[in-house]
């Protein structure tokens, strides 16, 4: 299954952080392809966006699954499709370095299945290293932005 994990130190507080993470309409649009999103309620969010694969583009609609809500450190996640039970999971953790500064790691494991399964996967596992890092770059300066309001 592909999967990357990002890190970034940031000079903002975890409370800051958490802030910003538990309110989806900050951070969903920031992932790469974002066409739109829907909170259907504190642990089920619609996701939809343009997937870039190289030779795969096409729409995909997700339901972020949220299993734990750990204020103020820790968010895990399950991602599904519709009409699939599973297609992957991950977290989003902040760690308290100090008073003002905070690490932000993010994981996320895709595995994708069916007929082109195997051939998505190998997509991925070459994708989602940029695609992360794209992600914990506007998080990052999103979060700046969030930190003055």
């Amino acid at each position: 299954m592909p999967s990357e994990m990002q890190q970034v130190e940031l000079a903002i507080p975890i409370d800051v952080i958490w802030d910003f993470v538990r309110d989806a309409n900050n951070w969903a649009p920031l992932v790469p392809g974002y066409l739109y999103h829907e909170i259907r309620n504190e642990r089920l969010i619609f996701w939809e966006f343009k997937s870039d694969l190289g030779i795969m583009k096409k729409k995909i609609s997700l339901l972020i699954d949220i299993k734990e809500w750990n204020e103020p450190s820790r968010v895990t996640f399950e991602l599904r499709r519709s009409n699939e039970k599973y297609v992957g999971e991950g977290y989003l953790e902040a760690v308290a370095i100090q008073h003002n500064k905070t690490k932000l790691i993010g994981f996320l494991e895709i595995n994708a299945s069916g007929a082109l399964g195997s051939l998505a996967n190998t997509l991925f596992k070459n994708a989602l290293p940029k695609s992360t890092e794209e992600v914990a770059a506007a998080i990052s300066s999103k979060l700046e932005d969030f930190k003055k309001k």
